[in-house]
C-alpha cells in the first residue's frame, strides 16, 4: 500500500479509520494486457438476397448476432463473427447479397461480398433449396470456381425430407456435393461445421479483423451523419456501403485501420434512429449491436454534423457513451459546409447542450475531403492516456486535503460533512471513491471533478465519482 492511511492510518480529517474497511481499496496495477490471438481461419458466406445467409451465420455460430427480418436485403456491409465448433475457433463474416448485375447501393453490397471472398479461406455459398439453383447462383458458382477457393454449397431451407430432392439438384452448380441444412430449425448444421473444419487451410490466408492488441474505436452517431463515409476515408478502401439514404448500415462493421504509425481497430455503427425500447424489426437489433458496440470499445468519436442544429438523437448518443464509462472524441464531420454564421451558432449549441461533455476533445473534420482526418489519431491518443491514468492514492488525498481546507463542502441539515479518505478504486473509467460523514451536493461533486480535471487533466475520459457515507461507530453500536 502506498498510503498509511489505507492500514488504519489518520484520514483528511485526523480521524482513525478501520483497517479492514480500507483494505478491500488496495491499489491494484492495470489490468494485463491480453495476450496476442493466433490467427483464426476465414470462411465467407455468400448468396444472392433472402436464401437465410444470417439466419444460417446465427445457427452456425450458436448465438443471435446478426440482423435477420423477412425483407430482403437486411445485411449490407460484410461483417465478421467469431465461432467456436469442436474446440476450433475461426472466423465467420456475413456479406449482403450478391447480385452479379447489380447497379447503386446493390453493387456496393456486391463489392464487398467479393472483397469478403478474396480475403477468405472458404467460401460457403447458401442456395435456397425451395427456389433451387437461379441464374444469379450460376453466375456466383461462375466465379467461385475461379477464386481458387475451398468452396461449400449450402442447401438452406431443407426443412424435412420433402425438400431433400431439391437440395440434390444443385450438384449442377459444380461446386461439389450441396449440403441439406435449415438455418432456422437447425437441421445438418453440425455435419456442415464438421465440413467447414475439414476444409479450412492448416494455416490461415491472413488474419481478418484480429481481436486484442488494437486499441478499440466504436463510431457512432444518428443516421446519415457520415459514418461510413469516415471509415471508408480512414481505410482508403469502400470498407462500409455508402448511401445518401439514412440506415444503410445495420450490423457493426470491423475495420484495422493504420493511423499515424499505429493499428486501430474501427468499428462502424448502424445510426441510432430511436430508443432501443421503442424501436421494431431491424432497428431494434441494429440498436442493440450499437449499444453493444460502445460497451465493447475503449474510446468512441461520436459524429456530428456541423452543418446542422444539434439534434436530440446526438445528445442521446453523448448519453450512452458517458454511461458506458468510456474515453470520446467528439468530431464534427461535413465541415466543407459550414460557413461563418453556422460556427457562430454551432459554438452557442456546444456551450448550451454540451456542458455534460465539455472535457471531450473536438476535431473539425470532413470525410468527404479528408480535411483534419490525421487529427484524429493524436486525440484518440490522449482521450485513452486519460481513461488509463490512475492517480496514486497518497497524491490523491494530499491533493483533496488542501482542496477542501479552502473550500469545505456545503452545510447540509445543520450538520457540515467531513470528507475522511479518497482513492482510486480503479481506472476505465477513472473512479474516485470518498468516504465521507455525509452527503454531498451534486454541485459540489461537480466541483470536486472540475477541480480535479484542473490538477490532474483526464481530457477526453469521462471521471465518476462515488461516495460512500461512513456511519459513527456508536451509532451502529446502538442499533445493536
Amino acid at each position: 500500500m502506498t498510503d498509511e492511511s489505507l492500514a488504519g492510518g489518520s484520514g483528511l480529517d485526523g480521524t482513525w479509520t478501520d483497517e479492514a474497511e480500507w483494505a478491500q481499496f488496495d491499489e491494484a496495477g492495470l489490468p494485463e494486457d491480453e495476450s496476442a490471438p493466433t490467427p483464426q481461419p476465414v470462411l465467407a458466406v455468400v448468396g444472392r438476397p433472402n436464401v437465410g445467409k444470417s439466419t444460417l451465420v446465427n445457427r452456425l455460430l450458436g448465438r443471435r448476432e446478426a440482423v435477420v427480418q423477412d425483407v430482403p436485403g437486411v445485411t449490407r456491409d460484410r461483417v465478421a463473427y467469431d465461432a467456436l465448433w469442436n474446440g476450433r475457433r475461426f472466423t465467420v463474416v456475413d456479406t449482403g447479397g450478391w447480385e452479379p448485375d447489380a447497379k447503386g447501393l446493390q453493387a456496393a453490397v456486391a463489392a464487398q461480398a467479393e472483397m469478403a471472398m478474396s480475403t477468405a479461406d472458404a467460401v460457403l455459398l447458401v442456395v435456397d433449396a425451395q427456389v433451387g439453383a437461379t441464374a444469379t447462383e450460376e453466375a456466383v458458382a461462375k466465379v467461385l470456381r475461379r477464386s481458387k477457393r475451398p468452396v461449400l454449397v449450402a442447401a438452406n431451407k431443407v426443412d424435412d425430407e420433402r425438400t431433400m430432392a431439391e437440395a440434390h439438384t444443385l450438384w449442377s452448380l459444380g461446386l461439389g456435393e450441396p449440403m441439406p441444412v435449415s438455418g432456422l430449425h437447425g437441421r445438418g448444421s453440425g455435419d456442415l461445421l464438421d465440413r467447414i473444419l475439414d476444409t479450412f487451410p492448416d494455416t490461415p490466408r491472413e488474419e481478418f479483423g484480429a481481436t486484442g492488441g488494437p486499441r478499440r474505436v466504436a463510431l457512432v452517431g444518428k443516421p446519415n451523419v457520415g459514418k461510413s463515409s469516415l471509415l471508408n476515408r480512414l481505410t482508403g478502401e469502400l470498407r462500409a456501403v455508402v448511401d445518401d439514404v439514412a440506415g444503410t448500415t445495420v450490423d457493426p462493421v470491423d475495420s484495422l485501420v493504420e493511423l499515424d504509425g499505429e493499428v486501430w481497430r474501427f468499428v462502424d455503427t448502424a445510426g441510432l434512429r430511436k430508443r432501443v425500447k421503442t424501436a421494431s424489426g431491424t432497428e431494434y437489433y441494429a440498436s442493440l449491436r450499437t449499444k453493444a458496440a460502445i460497451e465493447a470499445a475503449e474510446v468512441a468519436i461520436v459524429l456530428v454534423d456541423a452543418s446542422e442544429p444539434l439534434s436530440e438523437q446526438d445528445l442521446r448518443v453523448f448519453t450512452m457513451v458517458v454511461e458506458a464509462g468510456r474515453a470520446l472524441v467528439i468530431a464534427y464531420n461535413k465541415w466543407d459546409l459550414v460557413d461563418e454564421d453556422r460556427r457562430h451558432q454551432l459554438e452557442k449549441e456546444i456551450d448550451r447542450e454540451l456542458v455534460r461533455v465539455r472535457w471531450a476533445e473536438r476535431v473539425n473534420v470532413s470525410a468527404q475531403t479528408g480535411r483534419a482526418v490525421a487529427k484524429l489519431a493524436p486525440t484518440l491518443r490522449t482521450a485513452l492516456a486519460s481513461w488509463d491514468t490512475r492517480i496514486p492514492t497518497g497524491q490523491l488525498n494530499s491533493w483533496l486535503s488542501d482542496l477542501v481546507a479552502a473550500n469545505p463542502p456545503p452545510v447540509r441539515g445543520g450538520k457540515q460533512p467531513k470528507i475522511l479518505f479518497a482513492t482510486q478504486a480503479h481506472p476505465r473509467p477513472p473512479t474516485l471513491v470518498l468516504f465521507t460523514t455525509g452527503f454531498l451536493e451534486a454541485g459540489y461533486r461537480r466541483f470536486l471533478e472540475r477541480k480535479f480535471r484542473e490538477t490532474f487533466g483526464f481530457t477526453g475520459s469521462p471521471v465518476r465519482i462515488s461516495v460512500r457515507v461512513r456511519e459513527r461507530k456508536g451509532a451502529k453500536s446502538g442499533r445493536r
